[in-house]
């Protein structure tokens, strides 16, 4: 299929919502205006009662592959994401080995031009002893820079000083850390462990994964990306107090821009009494004071965009206690979905969450042709029912590790089509395997 028409859609980009029609050759827009629907193409969508935004660029996930792929892979968690309305993800380097070269950077391109539906690219990770390689590293050809400053497995945990102040001197382009300060965090997990051993109720992961371990690191990050003058994007915020760390305003006036995950901004600690350790992540879903002041920010322009940190881990693994269970929980194919929930409460417009789904995630990363539904960029789009329920069932979910912590929820809407790089990938329930993505390139 080299020509898709989609006609009467109410295409909701750039801050609007009109009714138009969208004409994508040879995988990119060619044409959007009303009245196309005399055009030829190879295929035609009549979109009448359906949503079209740009598709969603999720600027952190794991997706498992090398090493850990009884609990994902690629090719099945791109098909988890285009079923979700995600067509094109960020992917992480906390793998087995982990992407700390470029030679491994290259071997995870290789994987992703072979299986993903998807659009893709991979952050570069940083450790204390591959700094010389960061500095090294082609910033057209990679995500970012990572940086877990505080709280890690395997050795990616940066707790060097002198790495991290070369690192944030000499990194060719944005530097992503997850922030959280690893004394506190042990420090809280002793306190727990007196009182209850092994058998650590998971409601307490808010206080052990604490507010302060959070604001201790993320106060770290941005004193450091100030004294150096670097690019400093902070994840997954979940705290009102680390707001105040950031400037409100568009993102192309920042050097330091903050991200929102979608769980974080849907859960709060009241959900751990029903869904227990299918939500324990790090950072941890905090209180329902926390979750208004994310959403408030992301209003504001405090926060810049929204991701899902989707990081799926088997349902076996997951039934463990407190200490042995993994932090994480497969987001990707119900991001979209949630947000709408947001919407239809009234906590985000739908050009809120284009922005920050889209347009800024593009501008942030200095992402080249995507992003944004404009006459020659990549066919990158989503057709949303926004009146068509959808109840999350096991046996509909294509994340590998087979589980969602929405399990049995019914969502207001329904991922209709998501297009990729001008083809069809996820289409009225069905996948088309044919399709696949392409690796993003970076105009820096």
């Amino acid at each position: 299929m080299n020509s898709l028409l989609v006609l009467n859609a109410k295409i909701v980009n750039e801050g609007s919502c009109s009714e138009s029609d969208l004409l994508a050759r040879n995988g990119r827009i060619e044409r959007i205006g009303p009245d196309l629907s005399s055009l030829v193409a190879d295929e035609v969508i009549d979109a009448s009662g359906l949503h079209l935004i740009p598709g969603l660029i999720d600027d952190q996930v794991h997706f498992r592959e090398p090493g850990l792929t009884h609990k994902a892979t690629i090719a099945t968690e791109s098909r988890a994401s285009v079923a979700g309305g995600v067509t094109s993800f960020m992917e992480m380097p906390n793998v087995s080995p982990p992407t700390t070269s470029m030679e491994r950077l290259h071997e995870k391109l290789a994987i992703a031009g072979r299986d993903s539906i998807a659009n893709y690219a991979f952050y570069l990770g940083a450790s204390n002893d591959n700094l010389e390689d960061v500095k090294a590293a082609p910033p057209q050809e990679i995500a970012g820079i990572k940086v877990f400053m505080g709280s890690s497995t395997g050795n990616m945990l940066v707790d060097d000083e002198t790495v991290l102040e070369g690192l944030f001197d000499h990194a060719p382009c944005l530097v992503a850390s997850h922030c959280e300060d690893t004394p506190t965090i042990l420090e809280n997990e002793a306190i727990a462990r007196a009182e209850y051993g092994d058998e650590v109720p998971f409601h307490l992961h808010a206080e052990i994964r604490s507010r302060e371990a959070c604001l201790r690191s993320s106060s770290l990050a941005v004193e450091l990306a100030r004294r150096h003058d670097a690019r400093l994007h902070v994840l997954h915020l979940t705290t009102a107090e680390e707001l105040d760390l950031f400037d409100t305003g568009p993102v192309a006036d920042k050097k330091i821009t903050a991200e929102a995950c979608v769980h974080h901004l849907y859960l709060d600690e009241d959900d751990y009494e029903n869904r227990g350790a299918m939500i324990k992540c790090n950072p941890a879903v905090k209180t329902a004071k926390d979750r208004k002041a994310l959403l408030q920010a992301l209003n504001d322009d405090r926060i810049d965009v929204v991701a899902t940190d989707h990081a799926p881990h088997t349902r076996d693994e997951k039934q463990a206690d407190y200490f042995q269970c993994p932090s994480g929980l497969p987001l990707v194919q119900h991001s979209l979905p949630i947000l709408v929930e947001l919407y239809r409460e009234g906590q985000l417009s739908l050009e809120t969450i284009v922005k920050k789904t889209s347009h800024a995630v593009a501008d942030l990363f200095q992402i080249e042709d995507r992003g944004y539904l404009r006459e020659g960029y990549w066919a990158d789009f989503v057709l949303i029912d926004l009146n068509q329920p959808n109840q999350v069932k096991r046996e509909n979910l294509l994340s590998k590790c087979g589980w969602s912590p929405f399990e049995g929820e019914t969502f207001g809407s329904t991922i209709d089509t998501t297009v990729v790089s001008g083809k069809i990938a996820w289409r009225r329930g069905r996948l088309r395997e044919a399709t696949r993505g392409l690796p993003m390139s970076f105009d820096r």
